[in-house]
């Protein structure tokens, strides 16, 4: 029935669903990007593993070689024997970087007392000439001339031993080094030694010799008498 004064009757609507909120829009879908690390990680296992192969072929090419025939062996073993042994040389000793002479004795003394020395054996001869008991400069420079006689002293016997050198710039012998020995008369004989040295400066040409006034006593040792120079 329409109340009094209203020519409409009030009309309600009733939601039965205001007691639930409203449902939530859907969320956007969002689009992962692709990862590109991870791919790279198993390029490189990959990568890692073929080298692992590879090596493990060339370890068991190596390993799984064929044996070597009996003759091939013999052969080695040949060769091996060879080179274990040492190979013969002319000269192993390395030369002096500056002349050099070292005359050993063992021949017996010229009539006139030079003495004579042997070029064989353990003389030594570098950038010099030896000839007759003579030695020659072939380079100028200073040397050191050295010698040493060995013989025996009896009674009333002197001995002059003597350096001597020789040069187209005087018309003589030059005395460079000489020693005296005198033993008086006692009845015993007794042996010795006469020893010279000094430095000198030698000319290209110049020749150098030893001599002894009596060739008697000198007693013939070659590791007791000789007679060198070298450049120092």
């Amino acid at each position: 029935m329409a109340a009094f004064g209203n020519a409409y009757p009030n009309v309600f609507m009733v939601d039965t669903h205001t007691a639930y909120p409203p449902p939530l829009p859907p969320k956007p879908i969002r689009f992962r990007k692709r990862s590109v690390v991870q791919p790279m990680l198993y390029a490189l296992v990959a990568l890692a593993l073929c080298g692992m192969v590879v090596e493990a072929c060339f370890i068991y090419r190596l390993y799984s070689k064929h044996p070597q025939s009996e003759d091939t062996q013999d052969t080695q073993q040949t060769s091996h024997q060879v080179a274990d042994k040492p190979i013969p040389r002319a000269n192993p000793v390395e030369s002096p970087s500056k002349p050099l002479a070292h005359m050993a004795g063992g021949q017996k003394p010229a009539a006139d007392g030079l003495m004579l020395w042997n070029d064989q054996g353990e003389t030594i001869l570098h950038e010099m000439e030896y000839k007759d008991g003579v030695l020659t400069i072939k380079q100028e420079g200073y040397y050191f001339v050295y010698s040493k006689i060995y013989f025996a002293e009896t009674h009333d016997i002197s001995l002059e031993h003597s350096v001597i050198r020789t040069t187209d710039r005087y018309p003589k012998e030059m005395l460079l080094l000489m020693s005296r020995e005198y033993h008086p008369k006692s009845g015993k004989t007794i042996r010795t030694n006469s020893y010279l040295g000094g430095m000198f400066h030698l000319l290209k040409g110049n020749t150098i010799f030893v001599r002894v006034n009596n060739t008697q006593v000198i007693l013939s040792t070659p590791a007791e008498n000789y007679f060198g120079a070298y450049m120092v």
